[in-house]
């Protein structure tokens, strides 16, 4: 199994350089590829802030791309419900966050939009200190 940085997957999704679209491709063609939890999160950004992409269209590509039979996800179900959260209107970061939050722990923020989105999304305790 390899593992592979924000930019391979950039340059697989977005095809933008024909040259290291095709690397990358070829690494995904031929490997087992383990993506961090990490290289997931600045991928959404980078698709959200560089490449102009919608909440949907993000889901819709890192679905597809997480669904491949080789992909290995550091933490498949966390991300799985953070782009379901995603999805639903939460910031994706936001989202991770939650994810991460022990079922029956409490989540704090000063952050009021992430309050009233996630008190709609989940019966976690959304809290502001």
């Amino acid at each position: 199994m390899i593992a592979v940085d924000t930019n391979v997957v950039i340059r697989l999704l977005s095809r933008d350089d024909v040259g290291q679209f095709r690397r990358a491709y070829d690494l995904f063609k031929t490997n087992r590829v383990f993506i961090a939890t990490t290289v997931v999160l600045e991928c959404e950004w980078v698709l959200r802030y560089a490449y102009k992409l919608a909440p949907a269209d993000i889901v819709t590509t890192m679905r597809r791309l997480f669904g491949l039979e080789n992909v290995v996800l550091e933490e498949a179900d966390r991300i799985a419900t953070a782009l379901d959260r995603h999805e639903l209107g939460l910031d994706f970061a936001d989202a991770l966050h939650l994810a991460a939050t022990p079922e029956n722990g409490a989540f704090y923020t000063f952050d009021r939009k992430l309050i009233n989105g996630a008190k709609r999304l989940t019966r976690q305790a959304i809290l502001e200190p």
